[in-house]
């Protein structure tokens, strides 16, 4: 066991983030310690600080990290000290983000491309891993290798698929992914503002979902569609704001996957949250609807991905400028706790649309 221990930002109450001192762990094997320089608050943070969401106090959090190596284990081959990298690593503390050091084996890792900053690239990796997962696993959709080969054509390129939320961090990369793959009949949801960014990524239709019918509207346009929306992404996982809503427009046969948890009460300044699990009773669907929720923890069950995901494709895909990075707002502070907190209140108050929660982990 190392002696040697660095700050962390942990939950350590509901509601409640402090720091707390965690070993400091030397890499084995192909691992690489990292330390960290940046990271994007998400959602899962929130979710785990405010409402305890499969959390033991004291839950050291973040899955988002970028950095520099400082370390590299005896079988580590592709990374050496002083690469700068960005992944997503969340399976145990050692390896979580809101930290000064991570240790994690380094093909959860990919190496910067010119180009591009730290605080760019880490709006990628959870959840460019969501849309590669929840697009195979949960939808059943085709995504080649990359690049892809010369005249592929996806079986379902013709089909329409359905992404609510859009202008969120999944729902951006999905869009570019899958227009990237072939797929031409991308519709979406998200406010106004962000439309015509989205149509540039590769929407063929843009829905406003603060519009009061937006259900019929989408209904409407699924009557002339030949199949319907026969493919639904869920990037938001609201049960009363996209779940239910959805399971309107789902009709017998379509696959929809939501990103987990069901949020059935939002977190606030007053009252605390509250979430499921279990997406087939959260709305009443139509038969035969398959609907399934998204665990993006569980990507590495696919041996390519494990491999090839995050160390290679996504930096390639980031290079090649078939995705963007997300807008970032730098969340300032002066100290890696008070980073944090004003991260965590703006994520409560829902204050960012269409763009990620950068900050600076370490305070040198």
């Amino acid at each position: 066991m190392s002696t040697e221990t660095h700050s962390a930002i942990a939950t350590i109450a509901v509601k409640t983030l402090g720091i707390i001192q965690v070993p400091t762990i030397a890499p084995t094997g192909d691992e690489v310690r990292v330390r960290v320089e940046w990271t994007a608050s998400t959602p899962l943070d929130l979710h785990q600080n405010d409402g305890a969401l499969l959390v033991k106090h004291p839950q050291v959090l973040g899955d988002g990290t970028a950095g520099t190596v400082v370390e590299v284990g005896p079988d580590a081959k592709r990374l050496k000290v002083g690469d700068k990298v960005f992944g997503f690593t969340w399976r145990e503390a050692k390896e979580k983000a809101h930290q000064e050091f991570c240790t994690s084996n380094e093909w959860l890792f990919a190496k910067l491309p010119e180009g591009f900053t730290l605080q760019q690239a880490v709006t990628l990796p959870n959840n460019f891993v969501t849309v590669f997962h929840s697009v195979t696993a949960d939808l059943g959709l085709e995504l080649p290798e990359y690049p892809k080969p010369e005249n592929s054509v996806p079986e379902e390129s013709e089909a329409v698929i359905l992404i609510w939320g859009g202008s969120s961090s999944v729902g951006q990369y999905a869009t570019q992914i899958l227009n990237y793959f072939g797929y031409k009949n991308i519709a979406t949801t998200a406010s106004k503002r962000h439309h015509e960014k989205l149509r540039s990524f590769g929407a063929r239709w843009a829905f406003d979902y603060n519009d009061t019918d937006v259900v019929e509207q989408l209904l409407n346009f699924a009557k002339k569609q030949e199949r319907g929306i026969p493919y639904i992404l869920d990037c938001i996982g609201s049960q009363n704001g996209s779940v239910r809503p959805i399971s309107k427009i789902a009709s017998r046969g379509a696959k929809v996957a939501i990103l987990l948890p069901v949020i059935v009460k939002d977190s606030s300044e007053t009252e605390d949250p509250e979430y499921a699990m279990d997406v087939q009773t959260a709305a009443n669907w139509e038969a035969e609807v398959d609907v399934k929720g998204v665990r993006t923890h569980f990507y590495t069950e696919n041996e390519f991905f494990k491999f090839n995901l995050q160390s290679r494709i996504m930096p390639s895909m980031l290079k090649d400028g078939i995705v963007k990075p997300n807008e970032q707002r730098i969340v300032g502070g002066n100290t890696m706790l008070e980073r944090a907190q004003n991260a965590m209140t703006a994520l409560r108050r829902k204050e960012v649309s269409g763009e990620r929660l950068v900050w600076r982990v370490s305070d040198e």
